[in-house]
C-alpha cells in the first residue's frame, strides 16, 4: 500500500498511484505473478460457472489497500458476469480492529451484490488459510464448484496450497481465476460507495503481532496452524 503526499488511500489519485505501482510491480517482479491471467480467465469460462469464489482479505483501516480494493472490484465483475453464483469473503480480524471479510461483504452490498449471495469466512489469518477456511464455509453451503479469486501474486503464491486442499477434501479442482486488470480499470478508478464499518468491528480486539511472534505469523503463512485432521 503506497501511502504519498498526505493523501488519503481512498483518494482518486492515490487509486490511480497504486494501480500504477501494481503495474510496475508486474514488470519489475516476473515470476512471482501470474503473466497471463486472460489465459486463466479463458479457461475459468470455460469450466465455469463457479458455484463460488473466494476473496482474501487484508486489514481495513478507514480504507482499503491496493491488492484487496482490486480483488474486491475483481470478485464483484465475476459475479455480474455471471462466472461466480456466489462470493466468499475470507478474513478474521488480524491486524486491525474490523474483521476483513465483514468489511468487504458491506462493499460488495454497496456495489450491488445480494447480500444472501455473500458468504463469510472470519476465521482466517493467512492467506492459505483465507483458502482452506473458504473453501469449507463454501462447502459447509453444499458449494462444491470453487475457484480463489486474487491477484496476480497472490494467486502465484497460493496455487500449489489450492491443489492441496482440494486433495484433502476429495474436491473438485479449486478454479484460479487471477485479476485481469483491463477488464475492471474502469470500475476500479472510480471511489468506492461509502460503507458502515461499525458492523465489522471488534471492540475487544488484539492485533496478531501482540498475539504472535514473527516465526509463529511466518509458519502462519505457510500453512502449518491449519489441522488438516478437523472434520
Amino acid at each position: 500500500m503506497i501511502v504519498a503526499f498526505g493523501l488519503p488511500p481512498s483518494s482518486p489519485i492515490m487509486s490511480r498511484l497504486n494501480w500504477s505501482f501494481a503495474l510496475l510491480a508486474l514488470i519489475l517482479l516476473p515470476g512471482c505473478y501470474i503473466r497471463h491471467p486472460e489465459r486463466y480467465l479463458a479457461k475459468a469460462r470455460a469450466h465455469g460457472p463457479y458455484d463460488a469464489v473466494i476473496v482474501p482479505g487484508m486489514p481495513y483501516d478507514n480504507g482499503l489497500p491496493e491488492p484487496v480494493h482490486a480483488r474486491l472490484v475483481w470478485s464483484v465483475y465475476l459475479y455480474r458476469t455471471g462466472l461466480a453464483k456466489k462470493i466468499v469473503m475470507s478474513g478474521a480480524a488480524v491486524y486491525t480492529p474490523w474483521v476483513e471479510a465483514e468489511v468487504l461483504r458491506e462493499y460488495a452490498v454497496a456495489l450491488g451484490v445480494p447480500r444472501e449471495d455473500i458468504l463469510i469466512d472470519d476465521q482466517a489469518q493467512h492467506s492459505t488459510e483465507n483458502v482452506y477456511y473458504g473453501f469449507k464455509v463454501a462447502r459447509k453451503a453444499g458449494l462444491e464448484h470453487v475457484a480463489l479469486a486474487s491477484d496476480e501474486f497472490q494467486t502465484k503464491l497460493l496455487k500449489s496450497f489450492c491443489r492441496r486442499v482440494s486433495r484433502k477434501f476429495k474436491a473438485p479442482p479449486i478454479g484460479l481465476i487471477p485479476l485481469v486488470r483491463d477488464s475492471i480499470q474502469t470500475e476500479y478508478l472510480k471511489p468506492l460507495p461509502p460503507i458502515d464499518a461499525s458492523v465489522a468491528h471488534v471492540d475487544s480486539f488484539v492485533s496478531i503481532m501482540d498475539r504472535e511472534s514473527g516465526w509463529k505469523r511466518m509458519r502462519g503463512t505457510l500453512g502449518k496452524h491449519i489441522n488438516w485432521r478437523e472434520p
